[in-house]
């Protein structure tokens, strides 16, 4: 099974046998990989938001690319890596909300509990796949609001930016 998002995700190669080990991370070619799945600097992993707090939101990592990891990885998306700017006034549940599908970029590999740490904090980058309270998938209406079609509410997200290339027409 593919990307939920079709051709809106570039592909992504990864290679079968990396080179070189040192304990739990790979390295090969300037990217690196814990348990030789997910590379480090790879632009635009898809996560699914778990929960959220005042200070980060918990994702699980779903896709690379198109390809879908056999393994679950979590990530962490902290306050200050939500956006590149005003990082003081960002607020965790006006930007992501659990269950919301999020185009991120790994920043850090992170610690024992969070695993990798991602940032969203580039226009390209958030929320891409929001479902409102009545189950509906929500539109992006601005840089930071989602609309359902059915109820017409609008809730607060840090919505990606679509960039032309990946639109299907």
């Amino acid at each position: 099974m593919g990307s939920p998002w079709g051709s809106f995700i570039p592909s992504v190669q990864i290679p079968a046998e990396p080179s070189g080990s040192l304990g739990s991370l790979t390295y090969k070619a300037g990217r690196y990989w814990r348990g030789g799945r997910l590379p480090l600097d790879l632009a635009s992993p898809e996560a699914q938001v778990c929960s959220i707090n005042s200070r980060f939101a918990k994702v699980h990592i779903l896709y690379v690319g198109s390809t879908p990891l056999k393994s679950t990885f979590r990530g962490t998306i902290r306050r200050e890596d939500i956006r590149a700017t005003e990082k003081d006034k960002v607020e965790v549940y006006k930007s992501f909300r659990p269950g919301d599908i999020v185009l991120a970029k790994v920043i850090s590999l992170g610690d024992a509990q969070s695993n990798y740490l991602l940032s969203t904090a580039e226009n390209e980058l958030g929320v891409v796949v929001a479902r409102s309270e009545a189950g509906v998938q929500m539109v992006p209406i601005s840089w930071c609001e989602m609309q359902c079609p059915r109820t017409h509410t609008k809730d607060f997200r840090k919505v990606a930016r679509v960039q032309p290339q990946f639109l299907q027409t």
